[in-house]
């Protein structure tokens, strides 16, 4: 939902920062290892208990988790590679930081709650494969009410209340539920109309039959008979 709406206009905004970043001669990849660094910080302190803290953290991730990619653009360095690394880090950092709510789970809560974060992050990565496998198809698979985006602002809510953070982790784990619905529909519906799509009929290309014209020699015979009748 963020990234059909919002996305332009946040990239547009952060474009003054890339350029006045690269100047320093910081890199792209740089500010993307700081956010796993930050990240892996914010799930060792969610783990541990101080889940306030965590929050602090986890909206400094989002600080370089922005920047990357202004500083690509502003530099003119945007690839595939860095693509790449940017797309694996959001999951490595998505995955720590469901982890160690997990763990605080586990040694807070009784019984298996704590695979309800576990849950959520199932579900986050199998629409972010739903994504991925659709546009290597040629399809778009962007949208759905519960991106990664949203996720980290409906973390950050539930971080900042802890009395609210089991409530809200059932909350994210439907809404994410339904992204994956929706961006399954959105990818069988380009698919299905791409399937339908009339083609156009292969003519045979049928090779005139060529006949064999029998009337020069049948007057060549009767030619011949006169002839001979006549001689």
């Amino acid at each position: 939902m963020f990234d059909g709406n919002l996305r332009t206009q946040v990239d547009r905004g952060l474009t003054p920062i890339g350029r006045s970043l690269v100047k320093t001669g910081i890199t792209p990849d740089v500010i993307t290892v700081i956010g796993i660094v930050m990240s892996g910080v914010a799930a060792v302190t969610i783990g541990a208990g101080y889940l306030r803290v965590g929050f602090l953290f986890l909206l400094l991730t989002a600080i370089p988790d922005a920047l990357d990619g202004a500083v690509a653009r502003a530099a003119g360095t945007g690839s595939k590679r860095g693509a790449y690394f940017d797309s694996v880090s959001d999951r490595l950092t998505d995955g720590m930081l469901f982890g160690g709510v997990a763990w605080y789970l586990a040694s807070t809560e009784p019984g298996r709650i704590m695979m309800l974060p576990v849950a959520i992050m199932g579900l986050a990565m199998f629409i972010s494969y739903q994504r991925a496998k659709a546009e290597s198809l040629g399809w778009d698979a962007k949208g759905g009410i519960m991106e990664r985006a949203e996720r980290i602002v409906v973390l950050a809510f539930a971080l900042l209340f802890p009395e609210l953070l089991i409530a809200t982790l059932w909350v994210m784990l439907v809404l994410t539920a339904i992204t994956a619905v929706q961006r399954f529909v959105k990818v069988w519906k380009q698919a299905t109309a791409e399937h339908d799509r009339p083609t156009p009929a292969r003519r045979a290309r049928r090779r005139p039959r060529t006949r064999t014209s029998v009337e020069p020699l049948w007057r060549q015979r009767m030619r011949e008979r006169r002839e001979a009748r006549n001689g």
